[in-house]
This record gives C-alpha cells, structure tokens and sequence, in this order.
C-alpha cells in the first residue's frame, strides 16, 4: 500500500470519530414516539399542492445533476478534458499556469452551460409557485455570481494543488491536504462577511421589542452576538427563515425581512431560537473540523488515483502534476462528493433535530414551534412526505411532519400540553 493510501486510512479513522463523537444520534435521549402524519397538520389541498411542486422541481434539479455529473465524468475520464485544456491554453503559450487557469475556467463553464437550461426550467417551476421573487434579470445576476465564487474558489484551489505537484514531485500531497484543511478552516470565517453580502444586503434591526427579546433569549443561551440584522430576502424568495453565522465578533443573527412581515414575533423568537442551538452546540466549529479533515482526506485519496497509470491513461495525462489533468481531479472529487452525500445528509439531519430540540428547550412553547413549521412549509412548498430514497440521499433537514411529530413528543416528555392538529377544518375559519 503506498504512503497517500496509508495516510488516508488514517484520516478516514480520525473523520469517523470526529462524526461519531459530534453527531447526536438521539437529539431526544430516546425515540421520537409521535409519528409523521401529514394529514393531521397539512389539509388535502396543501398536500396536493406540495406534490405537485415537487413532481414538477424534481425532473429539471435530478436531470440537471445528472447532466452536470456525466460532462464531468465525460471531460475527465476521457482524453477530451485534456486535449480541451491544452488548446485553450495555447493561445496563452500553454503554460501550466494558463492551463489551470484557462483550462479550468473552460471545464466549468462547460459544465455549467451544460446544465443552464436545467437551472433555468427549476427556477420557472419556482416563480409558477411564488417561490422565486426575482426577476430573470435577477436571476442572471444570481447566476453569475455563483459561477465566479465558484471559479474563483475552484481555481485557487487547483493553482495550490498542482503548484505543489510540481514544485514537491514526492510529497506534494501532505502540503496539499494541509492547505485543503486550511482553505475549509478559513472559509468559515470569511464567509459571513465575503460571500453573504454578494447576494444580500444587511441592516441593523430597529430598536423594538422584538430586537431586544432576541438578544436577551441570546444571552439567556450564552451565545455572545454582536447585533441583529435583517437581510433584503424577499427581492429573490418567499421562503422564510433566520440564521446565526460568524464566529466571536462577527457573529450575529440574521433575519429575513419576509419573515419579519409575515410571522408573528413568537414564531420569529422560534426560529431564531433553533438557530441559537447551532451555535450554542458549536455545529459550525464541529463541521469546520470534520470538513477540514473530509478536505485532507479527499487530497490524500487523489494522489493516490491520480499516480494509478489506467486512470492516466484514460484521462490523458502524465501524472499528478500535469495540468492536463484538472478536468480528472474535478470529476473525481465530484465522484467523492456524491459517494459521500448520504452520509452528510445523514449527520445534517441529526444536526437540525437537536437544534430543533434546542428551540423546544428555549423557548418551552411546542405549540409555537409546531406552527412555524407548518408555516415554513407552506412557503416553500417543502415535500412533505418524500420517496425514502431521495430523503436518504438527498434531505438535509427532517421533515416537516417529522419536526411536529418531534414536538409533540418533547412535550409529553415534559408534560406539557402538545399541538394541537393543525389541518384548517372547513368551515371552521381556521
């Protein structure tokens, strides 16, 4: 077994424990003993309506990840990711510097016009339902930025990468996976104040009640923030939501203004409460950790693929520090990614439900929590019931119906009175 290999085994130990250990398994202390039941909190034409935005969202996201994996996989297990590189470097005297550079901003944008037209049909499916408040120019603009972050990230990456390919032809891959660790670790202080304000702007919170409750249940929490901001969401979403982000003197809580205008300060203080538990159980520093580690992990993995002859072979390259080989080391960390996704999508879950437990615990008010829920729900006509499948692979958050059912089990753990249902009755005004 070579030295990358013998290393990896070694991360991937350390990654293990780091989930295990950070990962709470039972947010609860036990079972949730309430089941999901949809029909108890969401009428039959709530249902239908989530359905049908789900059965029409589904074919343009999964058929534009598909298509975004396939000319992946197609420019880099082929000699046509390499050839590619080459002659568009070639203009630029084809050094390794403007192969990475060059090169690798053709790839993306290869894939990425590849899939436009997907993104493009997801987000007609969203402004049909209210979900998208943007206009296409907006959406253009979106669209953009996202691509230059990622261009912008991917290519400095791919710079430091073969930059000590060639520079450290044996050990190339410690210093690498080093500074992959060190890029995860200050990304998650820099996005706060870099990435956030690329697509939304931010101002103080007037002094009011509301203000002053979510800085005192912050305290009450022990969670130090700086201040209470409002984010301009509605101009893109009517989805509602709050979030706490930042570390020391740039955290601070961030509210959506649509949730401002339309949720009753109780159910504000609940979001903002669950939000609270993330920083309160430290689930950003845990996941800076664990993904610095994923990070060193993943870097250790391709030394050791890209030294393998018949992948070099397939892809036609020379090794790891041929440039030509940008288009193989993005289809292969794509490849780890998606290997990887259930797992995170496993440990998100559990995450989210002990925040939601935090919540309950803050505030004391199950009820409140349970119509905030339904409320966010319906805004974002949030699948209620999916496929067991794409829930494993795909669902960051519980359910809805699973986060109710969480509440009225909190509740009785604590013999407090659970929600009530929740489904509008005919008639009833409800």
């Amino acid at each position: 077994m070579g030295t990358p290999w013998i290393v990896l085994a070694v991360l991937l130990a350390a990654l293990g424990l780091a989930v295990v250990m950070t990962t709470p398994w039972e947010p609860l202390g036990g079972p949730t003993t309430h089941r999901s039941q949809p029909e108890r909190d969401f009428s039959a034409a709530e249902r239908a309506e989530s359905d049908a935005y789900q059965s029409e969202i589904r074919p343009p996201a999964y058929a534009g990840l598909a298509v975004g994996l396939v000319v992946t996989l197609v420019l880099g297990l082929t000699p046509l990711g390499s050839r590619l590189i080459s002659a568009v470097a070639r203009p630029f005297g084809g050094g390794w510097v403007w192969q990475v550079l060059v090169g690798g901003l053709v790839v993306l944008l290869t894939v990425r016009v590849a899939t436009l037209a997907f993104s493009a049909w997801a987000e007609t499916v969203r402004r049909d339902y209210g979900i998208s408040t943007r206009s296409w120019a907006g959406w253009v603009a979106d669209v953009g930025k996202s691509f230059g972050l990622q261009v912008a990230g991917t290519l400095l990456a791919l710079l430091i990468l073969f930059g000590l390919a060639r520079a450290l032809p044996r050990w190339w891959w410690i210093a690498a996976s080093m500074a992959a660790a060190a890029l995860v670790v200050a990304l998650s202080f820099v996005y706060p104040l870099v990435v956030e304000p690329v697509f939304n702007r931010f101002e103080p919170m007037p002094d009011g009640e509301l203000r002053t409750s979510l800085l005192e249940m912050a305290q009450q929490d022990g969670v130090p923030v700086e201040d209470v901001l409002v984010a301009d969401a509605s101009r893109r979403t009517s989805t509602l939501n709050a979030y706490v982000s930042g570390f020391g003197a740039t955290r601070r809580i961030v509210v959506y203004d649509n949730l401002l205008e339309q949720a009753p300060p109780d159910q504000v203080r609940t979001v903002v409460a669950h939000e609270l538990g993330h920083a309160a159980e430290h689930d950003v520093r845990n996941g800076t950790l664990i993904g610095a580690l994923a990070a060193a992990a993943g870097v250790c993995a391709l030394a050791g693929l890209l030294a393998w002859p018949w992948l070099q072979q397939r892809a036609g390259t020379a090794g790891p520090a041929d440039p030509r080989g940008l288009a193989l080391v993005l289809a292969l960390v794509t490849l780890i990614g998606f290997a990887s996704g259930p797992g995170q999508s496993l440990v998100s879950r559990r995450v989210e439900t002990r925040a939601d437990v935090h919540a309950l615990d803050l505030t004391r008010d199950p009820d409140t929590f349970a119509r905030m829920q339904r409320a966010l729900a319906l805004t974002s006509h949030s699948d209620l019931d999916p496929p067991a499948v794409l829930f494993g692979m795909f669902a960051s958050h519980p359910t809805a119906p699973q986060r109710i059912a969480l509440a009225r089990t909190w509740a009785e753990m604590h013999g407090l009175p659970g929600p009530a249902d929740l489904a509008p009755v005919a008639g009833s005004g409800r």
